[in-house]
């Protein structure tokens, strides 16, 4: 990868002390997609990780997500799964419940938006502890779509969150780190 526009995209990430909560580094990425050539080269160096790989479709995990991933699912030629919070999607759904720091949270998906042995890629802004991630592969697992890899703006290792994926088999790509939470 080009280490000159990581460093690039890493720059017009905002980081936000003691927000949302005392402690806590806020990672925000809206500086980044207000830069053209950083939103341009993180959704163009997650799409050239993938191309070729053969992703019928990508998994966009609310509300950031939507950003980066129907930005490459467009350039992946591929089409694009809504992962969202309980009560905004039309048709039927399943849901997905999971275990967040501070509570419990939920996402649902239409039970016909993947097709069985569809490979979907979940792409989203930020991975810390991996809840949502591992919430979207069991969505996507329960209709039978095929899910190896998840891909990442950020990383926030510590966190633990691409270990926990991997765990569970499935693969990240980040483009960026940061220590801490």
């Amino acid at each position: 990868m080009d280490q000159q526009k990581l460093d690039y995209i890493r720059s017009t990430i905002t980081n936000i002390r003691d927000f949302p909560k005392p402690g806590i580094i806020f990672r925000d990425i809206t500086s980044l997609i207000e830069d053209r050539r950083a939103f341009l080269a993180s959704v163009k160096m997650i799409a050239d990780h993938y191309r070729d790989r053969g992703i019928d479709k990508v998994a966009a995990p609310e509300a950031r997500g939507f950003i980066f991933s129907a930005a490459v699912a467009t350039q992946l030629n591929a089409g694009l799964v809504l992962i969202r919070k309980p009560g905004k999607l039309p048709r039927e759904v399943i849901s997905e419940k999971y275990t967040l720091e501070y509570g419990e949270a939920e996402v649902q998906c239409h039970r016909d938006s993947i097709v069985s042995g569809e490979k979907i890629l979940i792409v989203d802004d930020l991975i810390a502890t991996g809840g949502t991630a591992i919430a979207t592969a069991n969505l996507i697992h329960r209709l039978d779509g095929v899910v190896e890899d998840a891909a990442f703006v950020i990383n926030l290792p510590d966190c633990g969150g691409a270990e926990a994926l991997k765990k569970l088999g499935i693969e990240t790509f980040s483009l960026v780190s940061f220590d801490g939470e």
